[in-house]
């Protein structure tokens, strides 16, 4: 692979990830959630933008390597999987933060856990390094997992 390739490649990982991410913070903490009860161990709200720009960019780093190794049809499933996590990561935040539905956001993001799940797998398999790479995400989502559970819990 040559060196514009190995650029754009990057460059497109970057973006789809990012995308995701700007998807998801078009629905930000608003009062709604400001008002929310909360468990005493809930993170202070200027924690998630700089913990979520850390992950986004090991997410798109972890892509870039299996597309770097294994190309496009080399990695067509395990990137499919990854797209599609991306897809249930923006969704979480659009049904957690605009539509507010708690159990419906908990459900999704126990889809998301999974589909993590099974992209480090895939990812591991083909680069172990990219599968690395994406641990520091599913513990995120583990953690945010049971702190929507929580709040749903606690805000019925």
């Amino acid at each position: 692979m040559n060196s514009l390739s190995l650029i754009l490649g990057a460059v497109g990982a970057i973006v789809l990830t990012f995308g995701a991410a700007y998807v998801g913070s078009r629905f930000p903490v608003d009062e709604w959630y400001t008002a929310l009860s909360k468990p005493s161990w809930n993170p202070p709200n200027w924690l998630f933008g700089p913990v979520w720009s850390v992950l986004y960019i090991l997410m798109a780093i972890s892509a870039w390597l299996v597309w770097r190794e294994e190309g496009l049809l080399g990695a067509i499933v395990p990137l499919s999987i990854f797209i599609l996590q991306l897809v249930l990561n923006a969704a979480w935040s659009w049904l957690f933060f605009g539509l507010h539905e708690l159990g419906i956001a908990f459900v999704e993001i126990v889809t998301l856990w999974v589909a993590i799940v099974v992209n480090i797998t895939l990812f591991w398999r083909l680069k172990p390094i990219s599968g690395i790479l994406l641990i520091p995400y599913l513990l995120w989502v583990t953690f945010a997992s049971v702190l929507n559970y929580t709040l749903w819990r606690l805000n019925r």
